[in-house]
């Protein structure tokens, strides 16, 4: 029994989960079940056995499973260079370089980079990775309304009457992860051709859009001010992520990017499983087109049984709901179904937002995707 006397130190914790609870936004665990429509795994690579006959033929020559340190200690292999040199020829950059994940590596680019007397412009819908980067960041930290070139200009000049007169650094993501929806990023690189630097983050973008799957931004690639995110971890099938930039901007980021430095270096094995994947892509160039595919079925058959509900053109499709406890409530029912959907709520969307995101991939096939349109049609009346 505890000392009445002694202060109950988990309190706190009790309290904010009982109000998470309280609100209906408490996170748990689940394990996957069902027909995949939750995971990024959009091209279904994560199980593909060329990734996995890579790993294997790796492991049986003696790759380690391991890194054993940090890149600048002893965790840096042939294997992992290979491979950014390999990926940076795929993406059409001068250099990229490696990271255990996406969100280390946006963390690592907008904390490092701009510098002091500069302008981290974001979007409004930024990424957490982004968001938690920019409070370590140097340099002033403003956001732009979502998707609105001309905003961001706006802000942009009332900082240079401001007195601003540094770079200024504008940071998107080419296709954001829960409206499905695209960045202007012409507008934005014409932009930053006159003021600074474009970071676009690609992690749902690669492997899916652009010429072959390199990215939404292909066509920027190789600018001297244009910084990309290729994530590993989601149509590509393994785990990490990489930035492709300019040669020196990698060189500052090894010499100054904390996230970088004083982390484990990624496992030699997902160097070997991304190599894979950029190879099955090259060789099978039709691959995203069998999840463009999946996408217009889905839009077809969401707009035929349930019009109001908006289609992002995307994989990712948000399904609005607004309230926390049914959108959880159709989440489960739909599971219930047999089709593996998660429910989205606040602070990951803004309040009143709270959806069903719909992924789609190729771990589910044409028949999965006109049996999921049709239980939404069946079930959505039901809230």
């Amino acid at each position: 029994m505890r000392d009445v006397s002694t202060p109950d130190r988990l309190a706190p914790f009790r309290a904010d989960l009982a109000a998470l609870e309280a609100a209906g936004r408490t996170r748990r665990l689940i394990l996957r079940a069902g027909v995949d429509f939750a995971s990024n795994d959009y091209l279904g690579l994560a199980g593909h056995p060329r990734l996995a006959a890579a790993v294997q033929a790796a492991l049986a020559d003696g790759v380690p499973v391991g890194a054993a340190g940090s890149r600048l200690l002893r965790g840096n292999t042939d294997w992992q260079e290979a491979f950014e040199i390999n990926a940076a020829a795929f993406f059409g950059a001068e250099a990229a370089l490696g990271f255990g994940g996406g969100y280390q590596a946006n963390v690592a680019v907008v904390s490092t980079l701009p510098q002091r007397g500069d302008l981290l412009l974001m979007d409004a819908l930024s990424h957490a990775s982004t968001r938690d980067g920019a409070r370590l960041a140097r340099a002033e930290v403003a956001e732009f309304q979502h998707n609105d070139a001309g905003h961001a200009e706006d802000v942009i000049t009332d900082w240079r009457a401001r007195g601003g007169n540094g770079a200024v650094w504008i940071a998107v993501e080419s296709l954001y992860s829960m409206d499905g929806d695209r960045a202007p990023l012409d507008d934005l690189a014409q932009l930053a051709d006159r003021e600074g630097f474009l970071i676009v983050d690609e992690a749902h973008a690669t492997g899916v859009w652009g010429p072959g799957g390199k990215g939404l931004s292909h066509a920027l690639e190789g600018r001297e001010n244009v910084i990309t995110l290729h994530t590993l971890g989601k149509a590509l099938g393994g785990s990490g992520a990489l930035l492709c930039l300019p040669a020196v901007l990698r060189a500052a980021l090894i010499n100054r990017a904390r996230p970088f430095i004083f982390a484990t270096a990624p496992s030699p094995l997902m160097a070997v499983a991304g190599g894979a994947a950029l190879d099955l892509l090259r060789d099978e160039p039709d691959l995203p087109q069998r999840l463009h595919d999946h996408i217009a079925l889905f839009s077809q058959e969401m707009s035929a049984r349930l019009p109001h509900l908006p289609m992002s053109g995307s994989q990712i499709v948000p399904l609005i709901v607004g309230e926390d406890a049914a959108t959880m409530r159709l989440a489960a029912a739909v599971q219930a179904e047999g089709f593996d959907v998660r429910g989205i709520r606040p602070p990951t969307v803004p309040p009143g937002t709270a959806r069903l995101r719909v992924s789609l991939t190729l771990n589910a096939s044409a028949e999965d995707v006109v049996r999921l349109a049709a239980t939404l049609e069946r079930l959505w009346p039901d809230l």
